[in-house]
Order: C-alpha cells, then sequence, then structure tokens
C-alpha cells in the first residue's frame, strides 16, 4: 500500500467529507438524499471535530476518509458512543477503514474514556464484513429502516466493547 497516514481532523477536511458523501458508492449507505441533508451532516461532524473526536486518513498526502465519535451530551452515555467512518469509493479495499476503525478505537479508549462503541450499517453495505471482522456483534435489526426506489433496507445494530 502507499504512504498512509492517519491523523487529527481539522475543519477544512469537511470539504472533503462532502465530496466523499457525494460519490454514488458512498452515498448509497447512508441516510442523506441530497446536498442539503449533506451539508447539514457535514455541520453535525464540525461539531465532534471541534471537540478532537474525529480522525482523517490521507494517502499520499490526499485525504480519503473520516472517522468519528458521535460524543455524547449527558454522563449516565459517557461510557458508549456511535462511531461513524466514511471512506472514498477510491480508497476502498486498501486497508483504510481498518487503519482508520483501529485508531478510533485506541482514541476511544485512551482520551475519551470510553467502554464501548455502536454502528449502524444498512444490511447491503459491504463494509459489515469489516466491522464484524473488527469485533462489532450485531445486537439489533430494523428491518424496513430505509424505503429507497420502492425498496426496503433493513438496518443492522452493531457494538463492540473496549
Amino acid at each position: 500500500m502507499k504512504d498512509l497516514e492517519i491523523r487529527a481532523s481539522v475543519l477544512e477536511d469537511g470539504e472533503m467529507f462532502k465530496r466523499v458523501l457525494l460519490e454514488p458508492e458512498v452515498l448509497q449507505y447512508f441516510p442523506m438524499y441530497n446536498v442539503r441533508e449533506i451539508d447539514d451532516s457535514v455541520r453535525i461532524w464540525e461539531i465532534f471535530c471541534k471537540k478532537d473526536a474525529s480522525l482523517t486518513s490521507l494517502i499520499d498526502g490526499t485525504p480519503c476518509g473520516i472517522a468519528f465519535l458521535n460524543l455524547q451530551a449527558y454522563k449516565k452515555f459517557a461510557h458508549q458512543c456511535i462511531i461513524s467512518v466514511v471512506v472514498s469509493q477510491n480508497f476502498r479495499n486498501r486497508g483504510v477503514g481498518t487503519a482508520l476503525m483501529e485508531e478510533l478505537f485506541k482514541m476511544s479508549k485512551e482520551k475519551f474514556h470510553l467502554e464501548m462503541l455502536h454502528l449502524e450499517v444498512y444490511a447491503n453495505n459491504p463494509a459489515l464484513r469489516l466491522y464484524q471482522r473488527l469485533g462489532f456483534k450485531e445486537f439489533g435489526l430494523h428491518k424496513k429502516f430505509i424505503k429507497d426506489k420502492g425498496q426496503f433496507i433493513g438496518k443492522i445494530f452493531m457494538e463492540r466493547e473496549l
């Protein structure tokens, strides 16, 4: 693999985040439907970026993915959070997602003292295999979560202890 770097995200990475979410092979696995909804997602990401809870991957200096912690505001929930991971379709199957996740696990435990991570993934998302390989276990299924072009797609809930 070429030179892969994982670093703390900066607000300027939001442009890449938006660009990647607009990629057809990426957007199909996220709930956003249009540019306005993607802009809303980027604004939410900025909140966690400002809390130093986001990582950006680069290959040969080119930003290609983001993973972040959706940190909880309430003390009773502070031991866990939902994670989000996005990798450009042009950089998939090259270890980028694995590297982002492994660094996110480390940051979760060492910096934020989290004990549990959760994620939500559509049943047709090929990243499901990655999440299983990294130790996430399924704990629920929303069978008809999305209806897109007349087709229902389920959402799988997964968790991993740190």
